[in-house]
């Protein structure tokens, strides 16, 4: 949670901007650290961070109705806290540039399924809220679960596809899968839903390019800018492959590119924040992501209800 939360953060302010305008205001190398963004202090998350921890909160609560005897639906569960916080997205400061998709869902008064679509989106606002779904459920569950969860909003295969195959790489690295076999495995369930060849074609495509020998700023570019889901997904995994062993350099490559920034750092920070732990991840870093003693608080109650 810390590396997506401060992946998130390191994003946030050139999300918007061209790589040759984040060289001019940054220098060569980039954007490296928290930088102010829209008003907010630097170190502040975005709404890809809000809507994570809404999602941790949604599968706490169900585990914990099923503790006590209740109703155990983590979707409804999700859905519930998804709406508590479109619900903030009146005040300015809790409004971190919310996706259109999510809005425009959680506002109709209908939740989406992957049975029933809400719509044919596949912005990458699903996948980048759902991997706390492999912190909460085993491997076997992870998939169906992730995918669910983006379904709510997203319609399309590649919207949802994408969460469902984070969630189950992550739940496969906690189980102590390295992040070749983590993906392998995550495969093998992509490929039993319908509609995966999109999604499968950038999984593939990232691994090709993280053996290549070209430069990594010309392998995201192949890859595509990361406001869909298939491309999101697939830069993440391109930047988590090319640097298995640093966090930070990982990070730094997912966020300086022509496109999604904070939703690219996000998910890639949260591949190596759990393949590498907290200890892989700057101290200063993560003292100064905001409200960090939130994110240790939700990220205990998730390894206490983990099976």
């Amino acid at each position: 949670l810390f590396g997506l939360a401060i992946g998130d953060a390191l994003g946030a302010p050139v999300e918007f901007l061209h790589l040759p305008q984040i060289k001019a205001h940054y220098g060569e190398k980039g954007i490296a650290d928290f930088d102010r963004w829209g008003g907010f202090k630097p170190g502040s998350y975005t709404d890809d961070t809000q809507m994570s921890l809404a999602t941790a909160q949604g599968c706490i609560k169900a585990f914990h109705n099923q503790k006590v005897g209740k109703l155990f639906d983590p979707v409804t569960e999700v859905y519930q806290c998804y709406l508590e916080w479109f619900a903030t997205q009146d005040d300015p400061q809790q409004r971190r540039g919310p996706g259109g998709t999510c809005l425009s869902a959680l506002g109709s008064g209908k939740m989406g399924t992957i049975e029933k679509k809400i719509n044919n989106s596949k912005g990458c606002g699903g996948v980048m809220r759902t991997a706390p779904a492999g912190l909460a459920f085993p491997a076997d569950a992870a998939f169906r679960r992730g995918a669910e969860f983006a379904a709510i909003t997203h319609g399309h295969p590649s919207g949802y596809l994408s969460a469902g195959f984070l969630s189950e790489m992550i739940a496969h690295i906690i189980e102590g899968k390295q992040l070749e076999e983590a993906i392998e495995r995550s495969i093998r369930t992509l490929k039993t839903y319908d509609g995966h060849e999109e999604m499968l074609g950038f999984v593939q495509r990232a691994l090709t390019l993280s053996t290549s020998q070209d430069l990594v700023e010309d392998s995201i570019v192949a890859i595509g800018e990361g406001w869909v889901g298939e491309e999101a997904l697939g830069i993440a995994l391109y930047c988590s492959l090319k640097y298995p062993h640093d966090c930070q350099a990982a990070t730094l490559a997912a966020i300086n590119h022509s496109g999604d920034s904070d939703s690219t750092g996000s998910i890639t920070g949260t591949i190596l924040g759990t393949l590498l732990g907290i200890e892989s991840i700057p101290e200063k870093w993560a003292r100064g992501v905001e409200n960090s003693e939130t994110i240790q608080k939700i990220s205990e109650e998730l390894l206490e209800i983990r099976p």
